[in-house]
């Protein structure tokens, strides 16, 4: 945690540091010659290291101490939503990996606004993976969070199986210890046939939120009750969903 930054790498035995990430290291956090920071292989591998300022990636980074190794969490988070306009994705998949979500889910939704046609769904979805290892990186987890999509919600409740999938719905009783996974709507709300698949509802609040609101809203609940922060009892009286 004292450490003056976290860098992702492949492997903690080279250290070999990324052009991106060894740019990110020198010009943007202007790190100084026997400065500490963590490397870590997302995995839950890391060490401590220090930085030499070499010009050569694969000796900017001098291991400072044996490897430690930190268990994943017993109950794996999952969050989906629906994409939205402009870089409110990346937004939503910053907010979500700082928070400890596991896994976050592009979800394809009747009413959405944002359809990604093939090729840019691909670069789309890349484009969030590099947001989640960068805010990985920016608060100190030793796991990525996986980033999947773009899926339909018959595939992500089989990608979260055996666990229910849970929807967020307004006028729904709050999400307890039991839900781990929930996918969030488009601004417009879930459709009548998305929701006679006889999936359990969950409310996020007592107000409206927006879908990307109501996307952090629901890692903020389900990672605070995984980690012991709060109990079901105080997730909320009477309370609402995504819909805008």
């Amino acid at each position: 945690m004292r450490a003056a930054a976290q860098v992702f790498v492949r492997d903690l035995v080279t250290l070999e540091v990324a052009a991106d990430e060894a740019h990110h290291l020198a010009q943007v956090l202007r790190l100084r010659r026997g400065e500490t920071l963590v490397a870590c292989d997302g995995s839950g591998r890391w060490c401590t290291c220090r930085y030499t300022a070499s010009a050569d990636p694969s000796r900017l980074l001098e291991a400072d101490g044996a490897p430690c190794f930190e268990p994943a969490p017993e109950t794996t988070v999952v969050v989906g939503f629906a994409p939205v306009k402009g870089e409110r994705p990346e937004w939503v998949v910053q907010k979500l990996t700082e928070l400890g979500v596991d896994r976050i889910v592009v979800v394809r939704s009747a009413r959405a606004v944002v359809r990604w046609d093939e090729g840019r769904e691909t670069r789309a979805v890349d484009r969030l993976r590099r947001v989640a290892c960068q805010a990985a990186a920016q608060s100190r987890r030793a796991w990525l969070p996986e980033v999947v999509g773009v899926v339909s919600l018959v595939e992500m409740r089989a990608l979260v199986a055996p666990v229910a999938l849970a929807l967020a719905e307004p006028g729904a009783d709050p999400p307890t210890s039991a839900t781990t996974a929930v996918a969030v709507g488009p601004e417009g709300g879930w459709e009548e046939s998305e929701l006679d698949r006889g999936d359990p509802l969950v409310g996020l609040g007592p107000g409206i939120l927006r879908a990307e609101t109501a996307a952090v809203a629901a890692g903020v609940l389900l990672c605070a009750m995984r980690d012991g922060a709060m109990g079901p009892s105080h997730a909320s009286g009477r309370a609402t969903g995504p819909t805008a």
